[in-house]
């Protein structure tokens, strides 16, 4: 899959080692909140009626339309990130048995935290993640505080070891319904770039680089590059 951008004319030229935590400016502070805030109350009206329809539609098999998972958000705190629902019922017993008989998806998964090929994603699930249409109940994340609209991506608690070293980089941030991992190949690259990409946002998060990753989401999003 080719990138919906070229990542080297995102990234910055003086290296992820330069992000540090501690360095707060204005827009981080205050401005990045308001334009949070501004963004949702313009966009509920218009998304609530579509995120109506695909819960009904995820319901059609008897199971819930949303799907919420705890993730690990800033300061190490937890919170509940909400989805459509995009997999079977019993979900986590499929995955189990899943990677107890097939070694190559268990080193896959210890590695990735996803699989290539998974076998709890409906066939609407896999229409979902592909166009990333299952994470728009995440406004709802966002008007509550817990997530922004550009940040990392949302990871569970045992995800936050591989972070290593840049674990502070992670934890302090709100987690991103998108982010500079959704632009940049998000499912054909390595948990380490994955890192950087969180670190190397950190130290270019300003007004201008988030309304830039907003609108390559949007031809990500068009482009269905999501899995």
């Amino acid at each position: 899959m080719s990138d919906i951008t070229n990542f080297d004319n995102l990234r910055s030229p003086v290296g992820c080692e330069q992000a540090d935590p501690r360095r707060i400016g204005l827009y981080p502070m205050i401005g990045k909140r308001l334009l949070d805030i501004l963004l949702a109350l313009i966009l509920f009206p218009v998304l609530t009626p579509v995120i109506a329809l695909l819960w009904v539609i995820s319901r059609r098999d008897g199971g819930p339309g949303f799907f919420g998972h705890a993730r690990i958000g800033k300061d190490g705190t937890p919170f509940t990130c909400w989805k459509i629902r995009t997999m079977i019922h019993g979900a986590e017993d499929v995955l189990a048995e899943h990677l107890k008989t097939d070694a190559k998806a268990a080193q896959e998964w210890a590695r990735d935290r996803k699989l290539s090929r998974d076998p709890r994603i409906t066939g609407l699930g896999l229409f979902l993640r592909r166009s990333s249409l299952d994470e728009l109940p995440q406004i709802w994340n966002v008007l509550r505080g817990d997530m922004s609209f550009v940040g990392p991506r949302p990871i569970v608690r045992c995800e936050l070891s591989k972070y290593g070293s840049a674990a502070p980089i992670y934890l302090s941030q709100k987690p991103g319904i998108t982010g500079l991992w959704q632009v940049s190949g998000r499912n054909d690259v390595s948990y380490e770039d994955r890192v950087s990409f969180d670190i190397d946002y950190l130290a270019r998060r300003t007004f201008s680089f988030d309304i830039k990753l907003i609108l390559l989401t949007g031809l990500s999003v068009i482009a269905r590059t999501g899995r």
